[in-house]
């Protein structure tokens, strides 16, 4: 295999490597940002929950009056 062979297959390895390691990243990224969400969710359904429960004490005990 002449020099000019090797080189053009080790960068096509090199890029064929970058691109896997892109795609790796978007991966995460995008699962990160799926985490992200779903935790904001869970805590706005959370705080709507909090606000229900004192709207109900509020309402068994007078208080809103």
């Amino acid at each position: 295999m002449d020099s000019n062979k090797m080189s053009y297959n080790a960068g096509q390895a090199k890029g064929q490597t970058q691109e896997k390691a892109n795609t790796m990243m978007d991966k995460a990224s995008n699962a990160a940002q799926s985490a992200k969400e779903s935790m904001q969710e869970a805590g706005q359904q959370m705080m709507a929950k909090a606000q229900g429960a004192a709207d109900s004490v509020k309402e068994a005990t007078g208080m809103n009056k």
